[in-house]
């Protein structure tokens, strides 16, 4: 067996990019019943529509934003909290080499269930066969500038497109969309707390952990329910707690009622 690689392009830009984090954020989590939500997802699936717990959380989370909690589409640009007329997904994926990469969805919250499905196959494909996206793309040029010259890139590039609101080469305050989504489950993860990408300028980071048996109360009786656990990271400079308690009181209901996701909303 070849030594393993762990000196990996995300790890150098990991290194360059974090610091003992100062900015204020708000974590969270919330456990969720799926128990129904997979019986659907078995009965789609059976008829061809290739959808997972992440497709239906994602498509969830982008029509929430959209229609109850906008202030989650929101950044702050030279002071200012701005709001995106659109709203995008990126989420992250398992990509060739064990390493993770990600798929921005433009428009999610503008998609059904079969659309994003469709849209997502066939970026990961893309993605595995070689054909990188841009963010994967700048993440190797930046790890091919040599230490410490890396870390001093970086923080030239936050201060333009961060903080000053420009773009640079192609890199802006919202290459990542307005929220990211990560499944931390099919990783072998139960449950976890993500990071503010600090280059991603969204209010909201969610990941998705593992889904276990756990006892329940269904109507009065103590059942067997599979739990999915959801924690997020918020942008306390954007939004409050109460925010990302809206959002998933929208996101339980979604779950409750799948059978919307497959319909197109009526701003679409």
């Amino acid at each position: 067996m070849g030594k393993k690689n762990f000196n990996t392009e995300w790890r150098k830009v990991a290194a360059a990019m974090y610091i003992k984090p100062v900015d204020s954020k708000i974590l969270g989590s919330v456990d969720i019943d799926v128990t129904d939500l997979e019986v659907f997802i078995n009965r789609k699936r059976k008829k061809g529509v290739k959808i997972t717990l992440t497709h239906c959380v994602t498509l969830a989370l982008a029509r929430g934003i959209r229609t109850e909690v906008p202030e989650l589409n929101c950044y702050v640009k030279r002071g200012k909290i701005v709001e995106r007329d659109y709203v995008d997904a990126m989420i992250s994926v398992l990509l060739k080499r064990e390493e993770m990469g990600s798929v921005r969805v433009p428009g999610a919250d503008k998609m059904t269930l079969v659309e994003l499905s469709d849209f997502l196959s066939l970026k990961i494909k893309e993605a595995r066969t070689g054909n990188e996206s841009k963010e994967m793309k700048k993440k190797g040029m930046i790890a091919a500038v040599p230490w410490p010259f890396r870390r001093w890139l970086f923080k030239l590039i936050k201060l333009i497109t961060i903080t000053w609101g420009f773009s640079v080469a192609g890199i802006s305050a919202n290459n990542y969309g307005s929220f990211v989504v990560a499944n931390i489950g099919t990783l072998g993860l139960d449950t976890g707390y993500p990071a503010l990408f600090p280059t991603s300028n969204v209010a909201m980071v969610v990941t998705m952990g593992g889904v276990f048996k756990k006892p329940a109360v269904v109507g009065d009786k103590v059942l067997p329910r599979k739990i999915l656990t959801i924690s997020v990271a918020l942008d306390h400079r954007v939004v409050d707690a109460s925010h990302g308690g809206k959002m998933f009181r929208y996101v339980k209901n979604v779950v409750r009622n799948p059978e919307i996701l497959d319909q197109k909303p009526e701003y679409a």
